[in-house]
């Protein structure tokens, strides 16, 4: 079963995906899109886990920002031609020059811990086995739900960024598994910093970094990123996690 909701948090409603398999008493999962927005390729993920057995909530945290109408395939498919690339992507960034404002990350924080207390507040959900999986976007947002919800059960991050301050690692009570591809520059460069971080407080965290693929290997609808085998070995891992 899914539907399209609409919830209501920090003086916005936004638009959300539930999908549901039958059952009571199931885990269930907050799946946080990439900067695309609530796309049809993370409705597929939400649809594939809900496939698993799991109470899938997919929740649309930049709508209200306007990124999904200014960033178009017309303007990606400049993006990616030498010809237009530096003007399209002066574009694209100034269309996520929102994301970067102190008050949004606030104010998506708190969306996504009103999406976990509306997902342990579904009859069929067994509220102490509630995860987070996010993609890029998403995966940042990953990181900082495990920091700020003491009750979530695990987290898995797709290509995010973590927190640097020990302080905030600190508080991460779940166990977290992060997915990163060797060609995402960024994102590698600081990982062996969080590993050593991660242990010195002791925390249950996984990384896996993928051979010759790069940022949103998973996505299997950009195929100038999107890694098969990649993807297909980090959905098993992922399951796997989950089950543990």
């Amino acid at each position: 079963m899914n539907s399209d909701i609409t919830l209501e948090a920090e003086g916005l409603k936004f638009p959300a995906y539930l999908s549901s398999p039958e059952g009571t008493n199931l885990p269930a999962i907050l799946l946080i899109h990439e900067v695309w927005g609530l796309s049809p390729q993370i409705k597929s993920v939400a649809d594939r886990l809900s496939a698993q057995g799991f109470v899938v909530l997919a929740p649309d945290l930049i709508t209200h920002t306007g990124i999904t109408e200014k960033i178009n395939p017309e303007l990606l498919k400049q993006a990616m031609d030498p010809a237009t690339r530096d003007e399209a992507q002066k574009k694209i960034r100034a269309a996520w020059a929102p994301l970067n404002m102190p008050e949004f990350g606030k104010e998506t924080v708190g969306r996504t811990r009103h999406c976990f207390d509306h997902l342990a507040n579904l009859p069929n959900v067994d509220p102490g086995r509630i995860s987070v999986i996010g993609f890029c976007f998403g995966g940042t947002y990953t990181f900082s739900l495990a920091v700020n919800e003491p009750k979530l059960h695990s987290a898995v991050a797709f290509y995010g960024h973590a927190p640097e301050s020990e302080e905030e690692l600190a508080k991460i009570k779940c166990s977290v598994l992060a997915f990163y591809g060797e060609k995402d520059e960024n994102l590698i460069k600081d990982l062996p910093k969080l590993v050593e971080r991660m242990d010195k407080l002791e925390k249950d965290f996984e990384s896996v970094v993928y051979p010759n693929c790069g940022h949103a290997f998973f996505n299997d609808s950009n195929p100038n990123t999107y890694n098969k085998q990649a993807a297909e070995d980090a959905w098993i891992k992922l399951l796997d996690f989950l089950g543990k």
